[in-house]
């Protein structure tokens, strides 16, 4: 596992992003482990997480795109922080875009804010965490709606690896449907495998009993 990704999942922690015990998912499932973006509060924090995904970004698409949109609301700051960091390591100046959940009739009018997306653009979509993959299915339409352009992949920061709509994981689902790339910083198997019986600052988070939990629940939700 690249170290990048090691310091991510420590960085979550830290954060109190990633968290483990019990919880339940929006679609009703008991999970031991929860991971909650909203904890990202600081400046420092959102620098450091916007070097995450832009390596992400890099190792999977590349850096020769047009524009990084991240779906309202919390995919706003998401993409202002990751294409801040693109242009910092890797010299490259890519156009932020967002969406308004309301179209502005006045000043600067329509649905986006940041950059206008034009004819042929190469889009990268960027957002926290994806369950179900919902939101996709409304964040297409707008883009779609812009001109032709072209929709690289998606870049989230956790695969859950859990079962979205069928038996596949929702970021497989997503590729079958849609037909691009998708990718994330780190996959629930790349937690488990750094932190169990592991100590992290002098403790160990994933110890035998949440680790036989964690499998009982892929048991019952986990993806193909």
């Amino acid at each position: 596992m690249e170290s990048y990704k090691q310091e991510f999942i420590e960085f979550m922690v830290d954060c109190q992003v990633l968290k483990f015990g019990d919880f339940v998912t929006k679609s009703g499932r008991k999970t031991p482990f929860f991971i909650n973006t909203g904890f990202y509060r600081t400046g420092a924090q959102l620098r450091k997480l916007g070097g995450f995904y832009a390596r992400a970004i890099a190792d999977k698409f590349g850096t020769d795109f047009d524009v990084l949109f991240g779906p309202a609301y919390k995919g706003i700051p998401l993409s202002v922080a990751a294409s801040m960091e693109i242009s910092e390591l890797y010299g490259t100046d890519i156009r932020y875009c967002s969406n308004r959940k309301e179209v502005k009739d006045h000043g600067d009018k329509g649905i986006l804010l940041g950059s206008p997306i034009e004819d042929g653009d190469r889009i990268v979509i960027i957002e926290d965490v994806t369950t179900a993959g919902t939101s996709i299915g409304e964040t297409l339409p707008i883009l779609n709606a812009q001109g032709n352009v072209d929709v690289l992949g998606l870049v989230v920061s956790v695969d859950r690896m859990e079962r979205g709509k069928g038996t596949k994981s929702a970021l497989q689902e997503m590729r079958e449907t849609y037909g691009f790339e998708t990718t994330a910083i780190v996959t629930m198997a790349d937690v488990i495998e750094h932190l169990y019986n592991r100590p992290y600052n002098g403790k160990v988070i994933i110890d035998d009993q949440l680790k036989a939990a964690i499998d009982a629940y892929y048991a019952q939700y986990g993806a193909e």
